[in-house]
């Protein structure tokens, strides 16, 4: 196993654990020069009454390797902090997309919520800046990366933190008739006993960045190696899963009885969380192109 680190300006070093066993594959990436300077074409946008703008990355069905997005997200953050200091407009932006098979610790994750030994992990295993305890992404499951700048919201992160469990909620409800809550205590989404979405979030000079995943066909299999968000005893779900349940519940054995094809379960999710972050935030969702070059991820060396 190689123990790397990645140092960027302003934001220290931070280890990585990747293991030789991953097996690499090829997929789409940003290539992140390419990012920086481009303003992109507008492609569609989202009319809401509010009168600030989000610039909005759609790479919902693309598998995007994590340290790819976490660079991007930290270079973005980099340059509205830029904006900032010149007293420049500093609009939000959001980035959709998926995860390669991958574990993320938060910036004080135990190692005791790993059930297997770091030397001889299943994926990559990242630490991370971000807020919370480990969890997994993966295929199947929506990631949506706001970079907020919270002073034209609120300066406050339990309020911002409560607002995106409320996109989340308000996305079960009005496209699935799913009853979601919140658990005092605690932070994400929950339906009963299962919590279908994870978030932690960084904060710096009150731009919010990381943000939150969404279990939409996720096999959740690689939760069990190990404790997700450092919480025992209790489960994670995914919205294919809970419309199975109530497939079975109400005697039908196929999806369509539920009038919901599972291959368009990630299209019509990701429309909705679109719609409802906008709802929520007050915001002009204005979808920005993005140059993707194929890319051939080269395996770890051993």
């Amino acid at each position: 196993m190689i123990i790397q680190s990645i140092t960027t300006s302003n934001f220290g070093s931070f280890p990585i654990f990747p293991t030789s066993r991953h097996q690499s594959q090829s997929c789409k990436i940003i290539p992140l020069n390419l990012v920086s300077s481009q303003k992109g074409q507008e492609l569609t946008s989202i009319n809401h009454k509010g009168d600030r703008t989000c610039e909005y990355f759609d790479l919902h069905k693309e598998l995007v390797p994590y340290e790819d997005a976490w660079n991007w997200q930290k270079m973005i953050v980099r340059e509205k902090i830029g904006l900032i200091e010149r007293n420049e407009e500093c609009p939000d932006t959001l980035i959709v997309l998926q995860h390669q098979p991958v574990y993320t610790m938060g910036t004080g994750s135990s190692l005791e919520y790993l059930n297997f030994d770091i030397k001889n992990a299943p994926f990559d295993v990242y630490r991370t800046e971000r807020g919370g305890e480990v969890t997994y992404h993966g295929p199947g499951q929506l990631i949506m990366y706001p970079i907020i700048n919270l002073r034209n919201h609120k300066m406050d992160l339990h309020w911002y933190l409560r607002e995106l469990e409320e996109v989340v909620i308000r996305v079960l409800s009005s496209t699935f008739s799913i009853k979601a809550s919140r658990i005092e205590g605690l932070t994400g989404v929950w339906v009963g006993d299962q919590k279908l979405a994870a978030i932690g979030i960084k904060v710096s000079q009150w731009i919010a960045y990381h943000g939150l995943a969404l279990n939409v066909t996720t096999d959740l299999e690689p939760f069990n190696l190990i404790v997700p968000c450092g919480i025992r005893n209790r489960k994670v779900g995914s919205i294919k899963g809970l419309l199975g349940e109530a497939c079975l519940l109400n005697g039908h054995t196929d999806a369509k009885a539920h009038h919901f094809d599972y291959s368009q379960l990630i299209d019509i999710t990701s429309q909705s969380l679109i719609r409802e972050f906008s709802e929520v935030f007050q915001l002009q969702i204005q979808q920005r192109s993005v140059p993707i070059l194929e890319f051939l991820m080269k395996k770890p060396e051993s």
